[in-house]
């Protein structure tokens, strides 16, 4: 095998999507082993053989490589369902182009990204939403579990942006609604929702960056059958949300192509379904939610100016916790209080020491940050009150006692942390963050990235690095000894 050879199978075998090659006659000519197992074959079984003889249920219109090497065009992240000559069901988003040599149309190379179980997740959830679709004799939607006497505070800006929404509530306009992470974006779109003369109608949510887009675009456009293999007649979100409010979360994440989509729908009020002729008339309101700032997403090109402008009609920009720091002893017995309603239990409240830990935190991860943290002390305090050592070790650790008492009983003393080594009291602290951060957002790895203010394939590459997952997570297993874990597999 030549040096070459041997570089491009360590290659083929070490990335994480399927890879796919063809000649120019449609013949296997590469083919890896994720591409293998997400179809459920062979390697041995595909190579050397013509794609359609692999795949009964595709054609020469519906194969994407053969597509690409009949009309030499690339297809860009386009959907595709089959099933493989064993009668496995796959879904996967393909990027195919073809490939040249010498001038001359030489084969055509796909990636495949496996989406068969988000395919069915996705699925699952717009048949769920049309199920719990409101009947018309006023009975209010089961996804609205708030209104907006429900957001407790005492800040003035916060007071402004109710009034604000109890105002914007009575008409059908779009509201963006800003704010980091934890803010209650959703609290306000629902409140919002429930105030308007459209309570009655159905109240749908969708998380923006929670399906790739060659996915998301099905499930809130709809399908028709024959739109792609495997596609049947479905109403998308729109179609659900007729008569109430579609609220998009993280609407930045939305793939450009279809904000163009959004801004047609938003000005005709009409939707078209992926793959038909004909166009749908919807009465729908559009709440859309953002963690990032808006007009820094339009100058970085992850929001189209003109969908920025349709949607922020009503702007509502909503203050991190640490701007609003009069609320939190507010906020913190309203916790303590709904905790006790579930938990059973008469907890009074904090120490004295407790709420001065709370009081000097920073928050990143806002309102929701204050509920998970009370929530983990809740589940450890064993009597009428919430003491340091009950609280998150990350609130606690780096926190200095004042006056010589009071100190969290789990602190470390500087000299004592001295013993561990910098790198590992940086790492130790790393981790905390970010199983922290990632509990904070209910493991959603978008939010959590933003939380810590850093890429998303960083907090995966981390994740992977010390074994962190919500198995280990929730066993409660310490930094230290998860990084000696995972050094001592590496060194293995």
């Amino acid at each position: 095998m030549k040096d070459e050879d041997v570089w491009l199978h360590a290659l083929l075998e070490s990335v994480r999507v399927g890879v796919h090659a063809v000649n120019d006659c449609g013949v296997t000519i590469l083919y890896n082993q994720t591409a293998a197992t997400l179809d459920g074959l062979s390697r041995e079984e595909v190579l050397g053989r013509h794609v359609l003889d692999v795949y009964p249920s595709l054609t020469e219109e519906t194969s994407s490589l053969l597509r690409v090497l009949r009309s030499g065009d690339p297809v860009l992240l386009r959907r595709q369902s089959y099933r493989n000559f064993r009668g496995d069901e796959v879904h996967t988003a393909n990027a195919t182009r073809a490939v040249y040599r010498d001038g001359r149309l030489y084969g055509a190379l796909e990636i495949a990204q496996d989406i068969t179980e988000v395919q069915h997740l996705a699925e699952r959830v717009v048949e769920l939403q049309a199920a719990t679709r409101p009947p018309r004799s006023g009975e209010r939607s089961a996804a609205v579990r708030y209104t907006l006497d429900d957001i407790l505070t005492a800040d003035p800006t916060l007071l402004e942006m109710k009034a604000r929404a109890k105002r914007a509530a009575r008409t059908s306009s779009p509201v963006l609604i800003y704010g980091p992470t934890g803010t209650g974006k959703e609290l306000f779109a629902q409140g919002i929702h429930a105030a308007s003369p459209r309570a009655n109608g159905p109240f749908i949510a969708q998380n923006c960056a929670a399906l790739p887009g060659p996915l998301l675009e099905g499930i809130l456009f709809g399908t028709v059958k024959g739109s792609f293999t495997g596609a049947e007649n479905r109403a998308g979100l729109f179609e659900l949300a007729s008569e109430g409010t579609l609220f998009l979360d993280e609407i930045h994440a939305l793939p450009i192509d279809l904000q163009a989509k959004l801004l047609r729908v938003l000005d005709d009020q009409h939707v078209r379904r992926l793959g038909d002729q004909k166009s749908r008339a919807i009465d729908v309101r559009i709440l859309a939610a953002m963690n990032v700032e808006p007009e820094a997403a339009v100058r970085e090109k992850m929001l189209r100016e003109d969908i920025f402008y349709r949607i922020q009609v009503v702007s509502l920009r909503l203050p991190a916790l640490a701007q609003r720091r009069g609320d939190l002893e507010l906020l913190i017995d309203h916790f303590v209080g709904d905790c006790n309603a579930r938990f059973g239990m008469t907890v009074r409240g904090l120490t004295p020491g407790a709420l001065r830990v709370l009081r000097d935190a920073t928050w990143p991860g806002n309102v929701r940050e204050l509920r998970h943290a009370l929530e983990s002390a809740m589940n450890l305090v064993e009597d009428a009150w919430i003491d340091v050592s009950h609280l998150p070790q990350y609130l606690t650790q780096h926190h200095a006692p004042r006056g010589g008492t009071d100190a969290p009983k789990g602190l470390q003393p500087v000299a004592d942390r001295r013993q561990q080594g910098l790198a590992d009291s940086v790492e130790a602290l790393e981790r905390d963050m970010i199983v922290h951060a990632l509990a904070t957002c209910e493991w959603n790895l978008s939010a959590a990235a933003a939380m810590l203010e850093i890429p998303r394939q960083t907090l995966q590459s981390k994740m992977k690095k010390w074994g962190i997952s919500r198995n280990i997570a929730a066993s409660g297993v310490r930094s230290a000894e998860v990084n000696k874990t995972t050094r001592t597999g590496q060194n293995d």
